[in-house]
């Protein structure tokens, strides 16, 4: 493998890390909290869809992006809905969220994406910053962003700041979604943490939507994630709800989908089942319990019902 195909690789695999890893950073604050959005694959999807969709109508790709946050922050106020305020099974919940926004995204970029609307896209261009994005291999990765993909490692990095477990953000959440009964005897507001999280999952979900289809693939195609929520949601597992962790994990992630294009190009004869499978492999390994560090949150799925 040359050097020119080895920054390809981790180009590719940079790029599609990016929206992995603001989803995971979104969904590891609202599963602290006690929420497990299963449908981070949906809210990723209708962003992807509501940003490609707002620029083609606006002609902007700002408009798109806002467009496609604002889209994933109200599929996560139907999320919080069903799971806060009515207490519905998480699970069951995400499953059909996931199943709906696939539905309507198809639908909907058969009605209004119809005629090559969808492949006229404003997109966001690559910025490349001068000196840094010269750098062999990890240069371009890097340096070599768009503009809305720069916001979304800042929005990555305030969120990991902001929500750490030392600061009064991060306690608050970590002690609902750790014992959401005492933590109501102490007088947090735990269903208001509890939908906040679900709303910073949701949009964060929603802008790495607006990020694939908007600097990445530059149009919107049926389920067009093809699976990166539900990837986003294990990072989180496979890195033990820890920054580091889930930054290590989607960079795999990453890594290992870019090479499902690159080792047929070098002639490797891996079978392409084999990468598909390795990072779902993973992360059973560390739900299974071999992989030491952190717990799941204790409240995690478990509904508060107020004091007793």
């Amino acid at each position: 493998m040359n050097i020119t195909m080895l920054t390809e690789i981790i180009s590719s695999g940079v790029a599609f890390a990016i929206p992995l890893l603001l989803a995971a950073s979104g969904e590891s604050i609202s599963e602290r909290a006690g929420v497990l959005n299963l449908s981070m694959e949906g809210m990723m999807l209708t962003g992807a869809f509501a940003s490609v969709l707002g620029s083609v109508s606006t002609g902007s790709a700002v408009a798109g992006a806002l467009t496609g946050l604002l889209a994933g922050l109200l599929f996560g106020v139907g999320q919080a809905l069903l799971s806060v305020r009515f207490r519905a099974d998480q699970i069951v919940v995400g499953i059909a969220a996931n199943a709906l926004a696939l539905g309507l995204t198809t639908f909907g970029a058969r009605v209004l994406l119809a005629d090559g609307r969808g492949q006229n896209v404003a997109a966001f261009a690559d910025v490349r910053i001068p000196v840094l994005s010269e750098l062999p291999v990890v240069g371009p990765a890097l340096f070599g962003q768009t503009l809305l993909g720069y916001l979304c490692i800042g929005a990555i990095v305030v969120l990991a700041v902001a929500y750490s477990g030392r600061t009064m953000a991060g306690l608050r959440v970590d002690a609902v979604g750790e014992d959401a009964t005492s933590a109501g005897w102490t007088g947090l507001a735990v269903n208001r943490t509890r939908v906040l999280g679900v709303l910073i999952a949701s949009g964060a979900g929603g802008l790495a939507g607006a990020q694939l289809a908007l600097s990445e693939v530059r149009s919107f195609s049926e389920n067009m994630t093809a699976g990166m929520g539900y990837l986003a949601v294990v990072a989180v597992i496979a890195g033990r709800w820890r920054v580091t962790g889930i930054l290590w994990a989607a960079l795999f992630f990453g890594v290992a989908r870019a090479m499902q294009f690159a080792l047929p190009a070098l002639g490797v004869d891996i079978p392409y089942a084999v990468l598909v499978m390795l990072p779902y492999l993973i992360a059973l390994i560390a739900i299974s319990g071999f992989v030491g560090g952190r717990r799941a949150p204790s409240c995690l799925t478990v509904p508060y019902v107020g004091r007793v």
